[in-house]
């Protein structure tokens, strides 16, 4: 699944799209996660793309009259074109600009969704539960830590909680935990004010490595260009399970926590 770098670097490649006016919008299959809303081809005609923002997984595209919300689910992917090639058997919507450029959504598996969240879009269901952006300087030391004191979940599942804090998953979980040194499994309330600030700022390295990445290409990830991402290559534990730690040498270990494969050093992250 497309975490918050993949999904970044994902907004940031459509930009090229930003003051450009929609011509016309196709929904070829209207059955994904909720259903494509049936007016967006009378709501978006000749409506211009003012501005491409993203809140947690979602990317956020702002028209003149109103925001629509774009999620890519498992597998899905935005695809950036110069002109409107053949649809595919899995392109299921498209924005069609007056220059000639084309917004598709590729998903074979359907999770993703197309929603219109109207004028006001942080106050849409889906987006106004949401915690702070790990980015951002909402997330810090002092929140995290006041947060976790009533937690007694792994601290792994918690900081995956988008309730807590949004995009940090499973991948980057794995990483930032290895490289500040904590144990997924100790419980989150245990943890000092000292060791939050070393976990947000490790939080906030991994993404900032991966954005840098381009992302992490597994499985079905690429760009809105179609470049996969390379941060996959720099991971200290994710998926390694079995080969050596790249600090201390001893075999990487795998468990499930919170029913997702969580990977770590016995050694470096020590309860």
């Amino acid at each position: 699944m497309p975490e918050l770098p993949e999904v970044e670097v994902t907004r940031r490649g459509l930009v090229p799209l930003l003051n450009q006016t929609v011509k016309n919008i196709v929904i070829r299959n209207a059955g994904m996660r909720w259903p494509i809303p049936a007016h967006l081809p009378q709501t978006l005609h000749n409506q211009k793309l003012l501005g491409l923002r993203r809140r947690a997984k979602y990317i956020l595209a702002d028209f003149e009259n109103g925001t629509l919300l774009l999620h890519l689910g498992m597998s899905g992917r935005l695809c950036l074109l110069d002109r409107n090639y053949p649809p595919e058997k899995h392109d299921h919507f498209d924005i069609q600009f007056h220059d000639g450029q084309v917004l598709r959504l590729r998903d074979p598996r359907r999770f993703g969704a197309v929603l219109w969240a109207g004028g006001k879009p942080d106050e849409h269901p889906l987006l106004r539960v949401l915690g702070p952006e790990p980015l951002e300087d909402g997330f810090n030391a002092k929140y995290l830590h006041g947060e976790l004191r009533t937690r007694s979940a792994a601290i792994k599942v918690a900081i995956m909680d988008s309730h807590l804090v949004v995009g940090v998953g499973n991948i980057y979980a794995s990483e930032s935990l290895f490289r500040a040194r904590i144990h997924p499994e100790i419980p989150a309330k245990q943890l000092t004010l000292k060791q939050c600030e070393k976990l947000v700022a490790e939080i906030k390295a991994t993404l900032n490595d991966a954005l840098n990445a381009g992302g992490s290409s597994l499985r079905d990830f690429f760009g809105a260009d179609g470049n996969p991402g390379y941060f996959q290559q720099e991971y200290f534990v994710y998926g390694r399970t079995g080969e050596p730690c790249k600090v201390c040498s001893k075999p990487i270990q795998c468990i499930r926590l919170g029913q997702r494969s969580t990977f770590f050093c016995r050694h470096c992250q020590k309860r």
